[in-house]
């Protein structure tokens, strides 16, 4: 069993009448004390966070006290350890003090000299952890920014409320349209909580067929079904001391949402056709692209469930709503995939930049990245806003001298206008500032079509 992070001091002298006056000593002093009669077994009993210090004595049968600091200093460097022994010897403080022993104490000391020490320690000890806590929170927003890349406010919020709830136990529901990427907030909530060591699971319940979902989910014991030969641990029960991430919740079947509902309550989880009732250490991270409220008004999602998974709620905001950020995603992604295929980069010219803030992105950060992919290796790549239009502008990543940057230029603005509604040619032209007759130059240079936008001219053309 792990030691509370409230004890402040763990006492180890075999000598129990010894152990016990030290630890009155201590305990008079305020001070929260574990006393122990061996060392064997303490350094695993001690995260590597523990806000306490340790003092043993160093003549032990068994594990000693050197043998202790050098075990406790390779899990943590910075954990005080005071080592005490009643025989005088120097050499043997020397040692401990180069092993890296925070004070030697030689019997018979004064209580205050104790004090005075131990105080000290955990003082260091709160610094310590005060200076990690800060270089981890500095790690983790510059983590967040790469992960989750973007200056918006929108994003600059989302990572803030992403770090705030990262450090405690509350199930968190994700909100998001496909492509936001959910599961890369999911991710960094793991990764920036202390379940990190922990396994972080991932499955998406719209992919997994209504037949195996309970099995897949809660597991099963031999013969729960036909075909269940043997027992199988389901993907809760695997995700023990961790994370469990669940995409599209909005797909379970109201069945599957009572038995989650279960767990997401007592923190247990029963395997089909077993008795036993299994406890869990785990989180839950829900997701969907689905208004779930909405959902459980029309009986498709239940109201319960609802309002047990939305206590946390965090909302990614789709990338139409995410200005510049487009951009910088762009080039980020475009600069990574030229770095893995070995390609020279490609900086975005003003033309595409234009049309890069111009599309909808309908399929959100997935539809980008895979657009960036495209651009760095020089395909020519179409971006539409809907799916009968072709001519809402193409991106390529050769875009040449600057003639070339201009027509490009020129023929994403055209396109773009061709995206907006207009009754005739001569609409169009006044709103690009052309006369008719240049407009048709134009298009035809660009290969573009006024009927092709959806846009039907009444002009004697």
């Amino acid at each position: 069993m792990s030691i509370d992070n409230q004890i402040q001091v763990v006492l180890i002298d075999d000598d129990p009448h010894l152990r016990q006056a030290l630890c009155q000593t201590l305990d008079l002093a305020g001070l929260k004390v574990l006393t122990l009669g061996e060392a064997t077994g303490l350094t695993a009993r001690l995260s590597r966070d523990w806000p306490g210090v340790v003092v043993s004595d160093i003549r032990m049968p068994g594990m000693d006290g050197l043998e202790l600091l050098a075990e406790l200093h390779g899990q943590d460097a910075e954990l005080p350890v005071l080592l005490i022994t009643g025989h005088g010897d120097v050499p043997l403080a020397v040692q401990a003090m180069r092993a890296g022993a925070y004070d030697f104490l030689e019997k018979p000391f004064a209580s205050d000299a104790l004090l005075d020490s131990v105080r000290r320690a955990l003082a260091l000890r709160r610094l310590v952890l005060d200076n990690r806590s800060l270089r981890l929170a500095l790690s983790d927003r510059q983590q967040l920014s790469t992960r989750l890349v973007g200056h918006s406010p929108q994003m600059l919020r989302l990572r803030e409320q992403i770090g705030a709830l990262a450090a405690t136990k509350a199930d968190v529901l994700i909100l998001g349209e496909t492509g936001a990427g959910k599961e890369v907030v999911a991710r960094a909530l793991h990764d920036l909580s202390s379940r990190r060591s922990g396994p972080f699971v991932a499955i998406n319940a719209g992919a997994l067929a209504e037949s195996v979902v309970e099995s897949e989910l809660f597991g099963h014991e031999p013969g729960a079904f036909t075909g269940a030969q043997k027992r199988r641990i389901g993907k809760f029960e695997f995700a023990n001391g961790g994370t469990l991430f669940l995409d599209e919740i909005e797909s379970m079947s109201l069945d599957v949402q009572v038995k989650l509902l279960r767990l997401l309550q007592e923190r247990v989880v029963e395997r089909l056709g077993g008795n036993q009732l299994i406890p869990l250490d785990i989180r839950i991270i829900a997701a969907t692209k689905e208004d779930l409220r909405q959902s459980a008004d029309q009986g498709r999602f239940r109201a319960d469930l609802y309002y047990r998974l939305n206590v946390a709620p965090l909302r990614i905001p789709p990338l139409r709503e995410r200005g510049e950020d487009a951009l910088m995603l762009f080039q980020h992604f475009a600069d990574e995939a030229s770095s893995r295929h070995g390609l020279p980069l490609h900086e975005l010219q003003p033309g595409q930049r234009a049309l890069l803030l111009r599309h909808s992105w309908p399929g959100n950060v997935r539809e980008l990245q895979n657009a960036a992919e495209r651009f760095a290796l020089g395909l020519e790549l179409a971006l539409d806003n809907t799916p009968d239009n072709p001519a809402a502008g193409v991106l390529t990543s050769t875009p040449g001298g600057l003639s070339e940057q201009v027509e490009q230029f020129e023929k994403s603005l055209i396109a773009a206008e061709l995206t907006r509604p207009h009754s005739s040619l001569r609409s169009l032209a006044e709103a690009l500032g052309v006369p008719r007759k240049t407009l048709h130059d134009k298009l035809r240079k660009h290969g573009l079509n006024f009927a092709d936008s959806g846009n039907h001219s009444t002009d004697d053309e």
